[in-house]
């Protein structure tokens, strides 16, 4: 049976990358959920989405530097960091905003087309301290993870959001299927609003930032009272 080109990386890339042992290893001396001191380096993948802690990010991947990307994180079982692109492209160079989020693989398939599909997760929020794009044109960044918030129980005024949000994942098909669903967690319930919103990318990247995860839901009740009407939001 004939190799796919991303199998193909999987035996055996077309380059090493000796900055990602680098990264795998720093990574692993890490304890997930604290801030790091010391910038750690991860490969960087500019979007034009926001990725938020515990949500799912599917891609179809077709430039050869995420390719091989792709296959060191998985050879690896390592992540690679997530930014909003804030001018530029997806495809060729681009500047970023600061905060991002790590993303996590947990699933991948060579489509029809022969691109590869990724299924990965958001896990914990960084911040970019400086990057330096390699001749490929793949992005390493010096970042420092920030600390997880603290669990908030999710106050009975924003109860009937959890309720609106349970309806509306419900009706969101596979990608949410399997994620595990925290409806009682106030910053669980204000990332996954803030990812399914109409809202722009600037105010999406104002909630991954906000440290405050009833500050998060303010702004998404008021998204809400805009479109729905405030007695329908409550």
């Amino acid at each position: 049976m004939k190799r796919s080109g991303f199998t193909k990386r999987l035996v055996k890339l077309s380059f090493f990358r000796p900055i990602l042992k680098e990264t795998q290893a720093s990574l692993s001396d890490c304890v997930p959920g604290k801030a790091t001191v010391s910038p750690v380096k991860i490969p960087l993948f500019p979007l034009r989405t926001v990725l938020y802690p515990g949500g799912p990010l599917p891609l179809r991947i077709f430039e050869p530097r995420y390719l091989d990307m792709i296959s060191d994180c998985l050879k690896r079982d390592a992540p690679f960091g997530v930014l909003l692109i804030r001018s530029g492209s997806e495809v060729g160079s681009a500047s970023t905003y600061q905060v991002g989020t790590l993303a996590k693989i947990i699933d991948w398939y060579q489509g029809s087309d022969g691109l590869l599909g990724v299924t990965a997760i958001g896990g914990q929020r960084f911040r970019l301290m400086s990057a330096k794009r390699q001749p490929d044109g793949l992005s390493i960044g010096e970042i420092q993870l920030l600390a997880h918030e603290s669990h908030h129980l999710l106050p009975e005024e924003y109860k009937p959001l959890a309720r609106i949000l349970a309806g509306v994942l419900d009706d969101l098909g596979r990608l949410y299927e399997s994620l595990d669903r925290q409806y009682d967690d106030a910053g669980w319930v204000g990332y996954r609003f803030a990812e399914i919103l109409p809202i722009s990318p600037e105010q999406k990247q104002s909630c991954l930032e906000a440290d405050d995860a009833i500050e998060r839901l303010q702004l998404v009740r008021k998204v809400l009272d805009t479109v729905r009407g405030p007695e329908n939001s409550a």
